[in-house]
């Protein structure tokens, strides 16, 4: 075997250890991850640490996070979400990676943002807005959601099974009403800022796009990231959008909620919802 060839060999079994390591995050199943990954998650889990990664058991706090820093591990809290680690992100941005499964999606919009911005000015448009992504943050974090991106003035949470467990519909809905009280609906003051909320289940891919030598990006994508995304557009202010398949797969009591049937850009058929209002 050439040299070539052994480091292409050794790069294959390296992308094929990173797809089981994101996979293990991203499903919760650790059954197929190797020995010794298995070896260091149990070393990393008997030091001491209030939190730690989901995937690797690497302590950020306390004495734990103290010894892997020492050792040169060095882990801190991803972008992505705080329950993994950086060196994790890392590795699954390098080797591109990514899965094909069920989860739900929220994304929520700020409603007539540009003209909002006209009326305040760019100065102040801008501290609402870091307002806005704050509060939607620590909304979002709380209920176990992977902060896809920030996007202008949208925000994507995705809520996958390894993290926000096998209620992950209900718990996106819970998350959208939270939101919507801490950008004060349904409060003597009244919301600050305008917002409307979509959240659609269904079977997409979960991964890294971009180049694994410069920008990257972990992503949703799939015709129910477009669905999601086209339900918050149409949501009025105040509204929660939530479709057909996120309520069969929360089962939650949405009976008394009203009916829509919304023709969504770019899908030829037609989509039922549920209205939640603030």
């Amino acid at each position: 075997m050439t040299d070539q060839t052994e480091e292409l060999v050794s790069i294959d079994k390296q992308s094929a250890w990173a797809s089981e390591l994101w996979r293990a995050y991203l499903t919760g199943d650790h059954s197929r991850l190797g020995l010794k990954v298995h070896a260091v998650n149990r070393v990393f889990r008997y030091l001491p640490s209030e939190t730690r990664c989901r995937v690797c058991n690497a302590p950020f706090q306390g004495v734990g996070g103290a010894v892997v820093r020492l050792a040169g591990f060095g882990a801190g809290h991803s972008s992505f979400n705080p329950s993994l680690c950086d060196r994790c992100e890392k590795i699954v941005k390098k080797y591109q990676v990514g899965l094909e499964m069920q989860l739900t999606m929220l994304f929520a919009d700020v409603r007539s943002s540009t003209s909002l911005a006209e009326q305040i000015g760019p100065v102040q448009f801008h501290r609402l807005i870091n307002r806005y992504y704050i509060v939607c943050a620590e909304q979002l974090g709380q209920s176990d959601a992977l902060i896809n991106r920030l996007i202008g003035d949208a925000l994507i949470g995705l809520y996958v099974p390894g993290i926000a467990g096998p209620q992950h519909g209900r718990k996106a809905v819970e998350a959208a009403r939270g939101l919507l009280r801490a950008t004060g609906y349904n409060t003597p003051e009244g919301p600050w800022i305008q917002v409307g909320v979509g959240i659609h289940t269904g079977v997409a891919y979960v991964g890294a796009v971009g180049s694994s030598t410069s920008v990257s990006d972990i992503t949703v994508l799939g015709d129910p990231a477009n669905v999601a995304a086209r339900l918050a557009s149409e949501a009025r202010p105040g509204e929660i959008l939530v479709s057909e398949a996120t309520c069969q797969m929360a089962r939650m009591p949405l009976s008394d909620c009203e009916q829509r049937t919304l023709t969504l850009k770019g899908r030829s058929e037609a989509i039922g919802v549920r209205v939640i209002r603030s």
